[in-house]
């Protein structure tokens, strides 16, 4: 088990896993940004509302980005279905 030290919005965190080291401090590189960027929008300064929002903000980025990735997924079956269907017409046409 791996132990990280990571600072966060000024606050020094050690985070135990098996997680890469790298990967870890790259995620705790973004939700200091985001936190920072939150309190300087926000001129709050409760570390606990700005991580609120800050966690409010990551989290419809990853419902986003599902839902997103969900219509493409639908947008790309529907693509395939239309070139099955060409290509079974193609080959009546052949056969």
């Amino acid at each position: 088990m791996n132990a990280v030290k990571v600072q966060i919005f000024g606050q020094i965190y050690t985070i135990r896993g098996e997680l890469d080291e790298r990967y870890v401090q790259k995620l705790a590189a973004y939700v200091d940004e985001k936190m920072s960027a939150i309190a300087d929008a926000t001129a709050t300064i409760d570390t606990q509302k700005v991580a609120v929002l800050a966690a409010l903000a990551i989290a419809d980025e990853l419902h986003t980005s599902r839902k997103d990735r969900t219509e493409e997924e639908e947008l790309l079956r529907e693509q395939a279905e239309r070139c099955l269907t060409l290509v079974e017409r193609a080959l009546k046409h052949t056969a």
